[in-house]
């Protein structure tokens, strides 16, 4: 990476995307803008679950632009990930960055996004160790809280909690992964190097979708 790379960064609202973000910034690239997939039905980002108006609060706080792929599912968010990549692309930028660490399908879909519309995918984190990761995450001084949690494989009682390494060595305890790469929790970046404050936010009643348990977010 250099300072040549203008870079969309996919961003969920969680520690991983937070995280490359960081990497990609620290290198010397420059940030135009906050990539977020948004469900249009549901009324919140896809994945994460965060509300329009806290993504906008992030965005302010970052000083980074926000870019709202509103979409469905299906082709839909392919086709309009790709739109959004080429508007952006119209703006200047000619890379994205992502946040996967080591799940191919992951990194193959989003480097098919990015050759689509002819920029640079960059994975600032592919390939490392998940806890290394976790832990260079909370030694930053980031801060984040756990949103959702597929109850099937972590319990309900890990909603709420900020980010540590004793929560992490909790969550191994469980049989989870430490990371949550393969969905088993979520989480919400509030807080960190990045921003110029913390987003100041509380959490509503869990809503229960199946598996999943959500803690949805409300700005203060």
């Amino acid at each position: 990476m250099n300072k040549e790379i203008k870079f969309a960064s996919s961003y969920s609202g969680g520690k991983d995307s937070v995280l490359a973000l960081y990497r990609a910034i620290k290198s010397g690239c420059e940030p135009v803008s906050l990539l977020t997939t948004y469900n249009k039905n549901a009324g919140r980002s896809w994945f994460h679950g965060v509300p329009v108006e806290v993504l906008n609060r992030v965005s302010q706080l970052m000083d980074i632009p926000l870019e709202l792929v509103k979409t469905g599912v299906g082709d839909d968010y392919t086709k309009d990930f790709e739109k959004a990549l080429l508007k952006l692309k119209d703006n200047g930028i000619n890379a994205c960055v992502f946040g996967d660490i080591d799940i191919q399908a992951h990194y193959d879909w989003c480097d098919a996004r990015c050759k689509v519309a002819k920029i640079e995918s960059i994975f600032p984190l592919w390939n490392e160790s998940r806890k290394e990761l976790v832990y260079e995450f909370i030694e930053s001084g980031f801060k984040a809280v756990i949103t959702v949690v597929d109850s099937s494989r972590l319990s309900e009682r890990f909603l709420g909690r900020t980010l540590t390494k004793d929560l992490m060595a909790e969550i191994v305890a469980e049989g989870a992964d430490i990371c949550g790469e393969e969905g088993e929790y979520h989480t919400f970046v509030y807080d960190g190097p990045l921003f110029k404050e913390p987003v100041n936010f509380k959490l509503n009643e869990i809503i229960r979708n199946g598996n999943y348990a959500i803690l949805p977010l409300l700005l203060e």
